[in-house]
């Protein structure tokens, strides 16, 4: 088994315009070890889903390196599944098509995978629904499946439940809690809530912006199930708040 599935390591991101270039990650070093589920918090404009992007593959133009499972990442490849805001479906597929993909339903294997998928995410009863037919939650549990269905060694997440309500957001975060405790996919969450952070994460990095960096790396070191009211759950918020509104490069150590 590998101890790191993604290392990050000295990587630095430029968007450049006609009349200006702007540094979105500066010397981004990171390692995410096999089966951690990491989320990645900070300022709008940190760099955190343009890090979820080069990490997938999706853009290339970037200094340093990044490598899942010890192999270069040179494109998009299925050892990746990412999740958006927005679920992607396609409308003219059902659930199980959706989630088969380019995948024949016909293959046994591919129908056992779909049928546990299913079942996994909950969607028992609604194999035949349409999107139009789903609710914004049920239609994020259909993209998790998705994404699983080809097995990848990192699954990550760009604020998959950032557009939906309170309530169903909190289902979703035990929902995808259960799916990383049974699979142990290495799990890459980017988010601007601190509670979704705590609760979900093995390990929260926090960003500062204006170049996009590392200010600080906070272990979550709570048992699961973990309870948002609990005392320690509100010193880890804490925790986390402060290397937020930190405005010195130079921070103390505020581990718990």
């Amino acid at each position: 088994m590998l101890e790191s599935t993604v290392k990050i390591n000295h990587v630095r991101k430029t968007f450049k315009s006609d009349n200006e270039s702007i540094k979105v990650l500066e010397d981004f070093n990171l390692a995410v070890k096999y089966g951690e589920f990491l989320t990645i918090i900070g300022p709008s404009g940190c760099g955190k889903s343009t890090l979820l992007k080069l990490i997938a593959g999706l853009d290339l133009d970037f200094e340093g390196e990044i490598m899942i499972a010890d192999k270069s990442v040179h494109g998009p490849s299925k050892d990746r599944g990412f999740i958006f805001q927005e679920h992607r479906l396609f409308p003219w597929l059902n659930v199980e098509k959706n989630i088969a993909g380019n995948l024949s339903l016909k293959d046994p294997d591919i129908r056992s995978k779909v049928d546990h998928l299913i079942s996994l995410v909950k969607l028992k009863g609604f194999e035949k629904a349409y999107p139009r037919q789903l609710s914004g939650g049920m239609s994020q549990r259909v993209a998790i499946a998705r994404a699983l269905l080809r097995n990848p060694k990192v699954l990550l997440l760009d604020e998959p439940f950032g557009a939906l309500d309170a309530f169903t957001r909190n289902h979703l975060q035990e929902a995808l809690l259960e799916i990383w405790e049974e699979n142990r996919t290495t799990m890459i969450l980017v988010t601007h809530d601190i509670d979704e952070a705590i609760f979900l994460s093995s390990k929260v990095v926090v960003m500062d912006a204006k170049p996009g960096r590392i200010k600080g790396i906070v272990p979550i070191d709570l048992p699961y199930p973990r309870t948002r009211i609990s005392k320690a759950f509100q010193e880890y918020r804490t925790v986390i708040l402060k290397y937020l509104d930190h405005q010195d490069n130079e921070i103390e150590d505020w581990s718990i």
